[in-house]
């Protein structure tokens, strides 16, 4: 790990002289700090913690959308070694999402230790802010441990830096793992203020317990069965944000995903990124990948060849084959998910009137902020659908939306990471006991029901038992595209891989054979629909059990990781937690 750790000794260096980067409080004033003339008043130490919830993260992004999305089938990237299951530790994608995973692990330690040498700083300001970096340190190792299994277990950055023990850390059991982020939440709760009603976009208490609820259901199966005590504990703490915390579904699923909701009720945990700031990691740049060539005035975008899946539509019970004007398509989280011909959104080019996916690819005038359109005057995507999470829209909608403009790869769209629906679904599936089974818990059935009924408004009777099954189907329908599905599989697989294997195997992972394009045109031009030319591609690509269980058990480390430091090819050596000291 020797280059991660460099690049991590590094980006302390630049960040904590930088810490003020992050825009979502008000900015302070001086121009020029670090780390030893920083932190001398609470405002400093809040600016001081700013940056976690950002900069670090910048180079998640793209492993985000490609290890939770691609590799569980909801979006498709043609020979994507995430599609294919062939992603190995030369990849670019997983090792950038693997240091960058570890540069928050060392921001979020290093920050909590200046602040415990910090004096004379109100007590209530000094502590939320430890809390807030130990829960970036936790987060961080969620992601570690669910991607790569095993993991070293380091505690404090610095500390290993100085005694150059960093190529020599043997990997710790994940079970281990899973206990350290449990201890890092323990104390983050014991930090931070519980904010009822909590608005302002930061973490709090009930944000702390949330996560740690998520990791208690994660971690419930990994000895191979699941443990009771794990699920139970799940559901307790769940149940305390749902009733306690003051926090509240938005009455419309995708408000969630609008600029002007970046700090909201629903939202538990986000990372506020800032289109103006440096460095440059301070930003937002997801809809430069995702989005369609030309859907914004910077010539940012080039998203347009891959799109959400088959599979996803399928999900939803609707195909980029169907009449629009036909299509049965009663769940509106499938219009906020993925775009499809006919769809028309009153959120995206508002000084356009709104956005029209279909004249977005054939009228000539028809283009972002009320310029010609720059795209290719068709529609590639191999799926025929686009994405709608994490688009934030055109300049106007930027400025409209948060008073500044938007810029090249720069947006400042919060991506929220932990909701309160996932909270909601964390509940029911603690209990519940794994595929095969059935709960008629009342509260686990008024949760699902909430869900369900904000999704299907009026359209669904309140059921009285749940089964794992629907629940799991229901966890992708609320989040798909928002980088976790691929861990609901893996949490499945502690236990039960067979399950997960057979669910990923039956899904429709490839594309459509035969133009869509010209379906689409046509049915634009003349209002003509005719799809019978449109074959779903039976050829392509079956991803093996095999190759499926491997990847549930662990992504490959990145190479010149395992070259600096052998030991991570190496069984794991177990950890002793009682060393850990806050």
């Amino acid at each position: 790990m020797k280059n991660t750790f460099k690049y991590i000794a590094l980006s302390v260096a630049v960040l904590i002289g930088a810490a003020s980067c992050e825009k979502f409080l008000d900015r302070p004033s001086e121009d020029s700090y670090n780390s030893s003339n920083f932190y001398q008043d609470e405002q400093q130490c809040i600016q001081g913690v700013n940056y976690l919830y950002n900069s670090p993260w910048y180079d998640v992004i793209r492993g985000f959308y490609r290890v939770g999305e691609c590799f569980s089938g909801n979006y498709y990237m043609g020979s994507s070694p995430y599609l294919q299951f062939t992603v190995n530790g030369s990849d670019k994608e997983l090792r950038d999402m693997s240091s960058s995973l570890w540069a928050v692990n060392a921001n979020a330690i290093t920050v909590y230790n200046r602040l415990k040498q910090t004096s004379g700083i109100d007590k209530d300001v000094l502590e939320m802010c430890e809390g807030e970096a130990l829960v970036w340190k936790a987060f961080a190792y969620f992601f570690l441990v669910r991607s790569f299994g095993d993991v070293p277990i380091v505690h404090d950055m610095s500390a290993m830096l100085a005694s150059n023990d960093y190529n020599t850390v043997y990997k710790a059991p994940k079970a281990q793992v899973y206990e350290y982020i449990v201890m890092l939440l323990d104390k983050a709760k014991e930090l931070l203020p519980k904010k009822v009603a909590n608005k302002d976009g930061r973490i709090d208490y009930y944000s702390a317990e949330a996560l740690q609820a998520k990791v208690y259901l994660q971690k419930a199966g990994v000895s191979g069965q699941l443990n009771q005590e794990d699920l139970d504990k799940a559901a307790e703490l769940a149940k305390d944000v749902i009733e306690n915390s003051g926090r509240e579904l938005l009455e419309v699923y995708s408000d969630n995903f609008r600029m002007q909701n970046n700090k909201n009720l629903e939202a538990l945990i986000s990372w506020h990124w800032d289109a103006s700031a440096q460095p440059w990691t301070a930003q937002n740049s997801f809809q430069s990948d995702l989005g369609m060539n030309g859907f914004d005035e910077f010539g940012d975008v080039w998203g347009q060849w891959n799109g959400p899946s088959i599979a996803l539509a399928d999900q939803f019970g609707v195909s980029a084959t169907q009449d629009p004007a036909t299509r049965s398509d009663v769940d509106t989280r499938r219009k906020a998910t993925m775009m499809l011909a006919g769809d028309t959104y009153d959120y995206f080019w508002t000084t356009n009137g709104g956005f029209d996916y279909l004249r977005f690819f054939y009228d000539d005038n028809y283009g972002p902020s009320g310029t010609t359109n720059a795209s290719d005057k068709s529609m590639n995507s191999p799926t025929g659908a686009a994405c709608v999470k994490f688009l934030y829209g055109d300049g106007n909608d930027h400025m409209a939306a948060l008073g500044v403009s938007a810029g090249r790869m720069a947006y400042g769209l919060s991506t929220h990471i932990l909701r309160l629906a996932d909270v909601y679904l964390i509940y029911c599936e603690a209990k519940l006991h794994g595929p095969g089974s059935t709960t008629t818990d009342a509260d686990a059935c008024r949760y699902y029901n909430a869900i369900r009924n904000r999704a299907i408004p009026g359209a669904v009777s309140a059921k009285t038992s749940i089964t794992f099954e629907e629940v799991f189907k229901e966890r992708n329908l609320e989040l798909a595209m928002e980088g976790d599905r691929w861990y609901d599989y893996v949490r499945v697989g502690y236990y039960n891989p067979d399950f997960a294997v057979a669910d990923i195997q039956a899904q429709r992972r490839n594309a459509w054979l035969g133009s869509l394009n010209d379906v689409y045109k046509a049915y634009y031009e003349n209002g003509v629909w005719d799809a019978s030319a449109i074959t779903y591609n039976t050829d392509e690509f079956t991803p093996t059990a095999d190759a499926i269980k491997a990847k549930l058990a662990a992504l490959p480390f990145p190479s010149e990781d395992v070259v600096y430091n052998p030991n991570l090819e190496a069984d794991p050596q177990e950890f002793d937690l009682s060393t850990i000291k806050f």
